[in-house]
């Protein structure tokens, strides 16, 4: 099962240029994905740079025709011309996808820097080995408050899905609406998360969640104990930032660990200010 995460900038390359079909060029020539995360998608969004207000959404499920595509806009605000502009994350799956989330993280007032609303998509997958939950996500850049509340907020989100998966079937309901549907322990969780290996915010993640429910581990530091993360910004030129660095990250939950058996950061393109990073888990 391969899976790729990748903060597009919206399209818009190291050169500055958007351009949504070096994007899709990047993608497919990096191999065939069973699940596609991106974050920074926009839709009829302007004012950013170099955008012509594209239905980004749109045009990576026209491009990828075999996965559904599921969007969760965190910014979802007025246009200025009488439409709505939208901005947050995208998920693609050619595995089969059944109960789907949209959270909105939380944001405390932090009034020293500026910020947006953040947003983490969820969709149970189906794979040989039984539903797979997959999350992508894309946290703070300026505030440490909020990126910490963000991650804390991610945690419990996992606590919760255990606890879920653990509790006995409840009564029947006649409303269909009230109908089960798997979401299992069992996640991957993938994005820019702003923060740097060992940071405080990195470290919090993986703390231990209590109760049974599985914690998050960074895939990275599962393959490689010790080393140090391969860059995934800083590496062609782009406006920012000064310094190569890793804030783009695959955690599994550790039930997971055992089969995760590749983890690779996608270092020749430069079609975003970040690198795709690519995960391989055994099937």
């Amino acid at each position: 099962m391969r899976l790729l995460t990748w903060n597009i900038q919206w399209g818009r390359g190291a050169d500055g240029r958007v351009d949504l079909e070096r994007t899709v060029a990047a993608i497919r020539a990096a191999g065939e994905f069973d699940v596609i995360c991106l974050q920074e998608v926009a839709c009829n969004f302007p004012g950013l740079a170099g955008g012509a207000r594209e239905d980004e959404p749109g045009h990576f499920a026209a491009a990828f025709p075999g996965h559904e595509a599921v969007f969760a806009a965190g910014m979802d605000v007025p246009d200025g011309a009488g439409g709505r502009a939208r901005f947050g994350n995208l998920l693609l799956s050619r595995l089969p996808v059944g109960q789907v989330f949209r959270h909105l993280l939380p944001a405390p007032a932090d009034p020293a820097f500026p910020a947006m609303q953040r947003v983490c998509v969820e969709a149970v997958v189906s794979t040989a080995r039984g539903p797979l939950r997959v999350l992508t996500t894309h946290l703070e850049y300026y505030s440490q408050r909020q990126r910490r509340a963000q991650v804390e907020a991610l945690r419990a989100l996992q606590a919760e899905a255990a606890g879920q998966a653990a509790a006995p079937a409840a009564g029947k309901e006649s409303n269909p609406a009230f109908a089960p549907w798997p979401r299992p322990a069992s996640a991957v969780l993938c994005g820019d998360f702003n923060c740097e290996p060992d940071s405080p915010e990195h470290v919090l993640m993986q703390r231990p969640l209590g109760a049974g429910a599985p914690a998050w581990r960074d895939a990275w530091q599962l393959l490689a104990p010790g080393a140090p993360h391969a860059p995934s910004v800083g590496l062609h030129g782009a406006e920012w930032p000064d310094r190569a660095y890793c804030c783009d990250f695959f955690f599994v939950t550790e039930d997971l660990a055992p089969r995760v058996r590749a983890l690779q950061v996608l270092a020749g393109t430069a079609a975003s200010d970040h690198q795709p990073v690519v995960l391989a888990l055994d099937d």
